[in-house]
């Protein structure tokens, strides 16, 4: 498999990865960040996966359940078919709350004639650190390992669980299941109570993407980046991931491989403005909480990323039994980052909240809470603009004023004036819309450049940088600003590589970058879009949407030459800028039959 051509299942505490011929390589449980059950994405040989394998006569299809996480892969040569319905259980109990145990369940559907496979259930437990074991009892099948510290999976099945975990051919005459749990049943499982979960998720999944409106362009796509950006929330506390996985390489071969199971501030935030726009509130809601609980002293500075469970500490280590992704090393657990400064993370913050207030204004329970935490935000952007960081894309070496930084803690105190009306706190209006005007002077006289005539990368540089064209979505500048406008084109110009852009082209802590990052070209056909390129854009995204996997998925990055998917995956970030983009073009579709029917 030379692209990441993987479906994401999942229900909210944790995820899994099949691949297009049904194959189980990665997914941790009982949570997002737990460790490996299965990790052969990391390394094909002493990873672990779930395979289900069939004869050289038949041909495999992989397609999602409309409107829903369930994954279904259809086995058939023409005579004998059956599917793989796979998932994680998430439904709503009938006391409250939901059901969303740590597991998978395997739906084996019969479909015609009398199909033949074998399992091959090889799970490497702790990331496959030391040897995993695995005995058949009487009900169940239990892996267990004592690498690291003690750890057990357990697996429940209608098939001969000899044949199983043999390998052996199991002849399908009917439906049947496989459950893979972390914790050992009560109640044994059936075929007939694993249908149940089966529709029971089916149903929360269409209830779920049937808040989600219809759009004239691009549903299909909207739909399925919505449902993928749900898959990477976490219902416990409220947390966003940026990605399901750790250490995808950004670059086969490279060392750019980064752990991204946490919650970046800046991307959950993002996608919860583009969440909350599909109508899920929800989701906005509990990450809102999510953020509350992390700031119990006013003038505590907020990280630019948390654990899933809010911790705080995200030591970084690296696995270096596991030859990584297509040999790229090093394998990495926790993220260093986290000790950053990145200034930006308080605009993006400031603007969801505002967000937040303004569409559901008589909706929101913790008002009082938001408030105080405007007032700390606008305390520490005020105390703090004017320094240095280490900016969105996390140079690891020196601090540099750079442009985004600058622009997002003018969107901080803008968004805090704006909420400061909603609430009628008149007094601070005016002192802050001193603040904001101080900043945006700043920022035009010191990120302008006249010899690239563009805003460039940071203050005094002649480095472009995609983030750039997010002054505008910001509402900085006007897009039809001659700067801004002229920045788009020196950025066509200097950072578009056959429809794909870099970040930026100057070298940074591991060298030239060498591939797309994807979250980068959406940014950029939506520049195209509101400086009046509308065609050209929308040919751009056609083409861009044709480098997604089978399924429609996006990971971070793509390949320029080969156009492969790289990087963690899937990538909150990619689809929320899709879903951006997606709305950008579907309203421009409503407006212009609106336009057509008053005429």
């Amino acid at each position: 498999m030379d692209n990441l051509n993987y479906g994401i299942i999942g229900n909210c505490r944790s995820a899994a990865l099949i691949s297009e011929t049904g194959s189980l390589d990665w997914c941790c449980l009982p949570e997002f960040d737990s460790s490996s059950v299965f990790a052969k994405i990391l390394d094909e040989k002493i990873g672990g996966s779930f395979e289900i394998q069939v004869g050289d006569g038949y041909t495999v299809k992989q397609r999602y359940k409309k409107h829903t996480a369930v994954l279904i892969t259809r086995f058939s040569d023409g005579e004998n078919t059956f599917e793989l319905h796979d998932f994680m259980p998430r439904y709503h109990k009938e006391g409250g709350g939901y059901n969303a145990p740590p597991e998978i369940v395997r739906y084996v559907k019969h479909i015609s004639g009398r199909p033949v496979f074998k399992a091959h259930y090889d799970p490497k437990l702790e990331y496959a650190l030391g040897k995993t074991e695995t005995f058949v009892k009487r009900n169940f099948v239990v892996s267990l390992t004592h690498a690291e510290k003690f750890d057990t999976v357990f697996l429940y099945t209608s098939f001969n669980k000899n044949a199983v975990v043999e390998g052996r051919d199991i002849e399908l005459k009917k439906d049947g299941f496989f459950l893979l749990g972390y914790n050992e049943k009560i109640f044994l499982p059936t075929t007939r109570k694993m249908y149940l979960e089966l529709e029971r998720t089916k149903v929360y999944w269409l209830n779920w993407s049937s808040k989600t409106p219809n759009y004239k362009k691009y549903n299909a796509q909207i739909s399925r980046s919505a449902v993928t950006l749900k898959l990477l929330s976490y219902n416990k506390t409220g947390a966003v991931l940026a990605a399901a996985t750790t250490s995808l390489p950004e670059t086969i071969g490279e060392v750019r491989n980064w752990d991204y199971r946490f919650c970046w501030i800046r991307d959950a935030s993002m996608v919860i403005k583009v969440i909350s726009e599909l109508g899920h509130k929800n989701v906005a809601k509990r990450y809102l909480q999510f953020i509350i609980d992390l700031i119990p002293d006013k003038d505590e500075k907020l990280q630019i990323m948390y654990g899933i469970n809010k911790e705080k500490t995200l030591t970084e280590e690296t696995l270096d039994h596991l030859s990584g992704y297509k040999g790229s090393k090093p394998v990495r657990i926790g993220n260093a980052a986290y000790q950053q400064r990145q200034n930006d993370i308080y605009g993006i913050l400031m603007d969801v909240i505002y967000e937040q207030l303004a569409k559901f204004s008589t909706d929101v329970e913790n008002g009082e809470e938001l408030w105080g935490l405007t007032k700390g935000i606008v305390w520490i952007v005020a105390k703090h603009w004017q320094e240095a960081d280490k900016g969105i894309w996390e140079f690891r070496a020196e601090d540099r004023h750079f442009t985004f930084s600058k622009v997002l803690c003018w969107v901080a105190i803008d968004r805090a004036v704006k909420i400061a009306r909603i609430f009628r706190k008149t007094r601070k209006i005016e002192k802050w819309t001193k603040l904001e005007q101080e900043i945006k002077e700043d920022i035009l006289k010191h990120s302008w450049n006249t010899e690239v005539n563009a805003f460039t990368q940071s203050y005094g540089s002649a480095h472009l940088d995609a983030s750039v064209l997010l002054m505008e979505s910001y509402g900085f500048i006007h897009a039809k600003d001659p700067k801004f406008v002229s920045t788009v084109r020196a950025i066509e110009d200097n950072l578009c590589n056959d429809g794909l852009l870099y970040r930026y082209k100057n070298e940074d802590d591991f060298g030239l970058p060498s591939s797309s990052f994807t979250i980068c070209t959406f940014w950029f056909i939506n520049s195209l879009f509101k400086i009046g390129e509308e065609e050209k854009a929308m040919r751009h995204f056609d083409k861009l949407l044709s480098y997604s996997n089978h399924l429609g998925l996006f990971s971070e990055d793509i390949d320029f030459k080969t156009k492969r998917l790289l990087g963690n995956f899937p990538q909150a970030y990619s689809h929320l800028a899709l879903i951006e983009c997606a709305l950008n073009f579907s309203r421009k579709e409503s407006e212009e039959v609106i336009m057509e029917s008053i005429r």
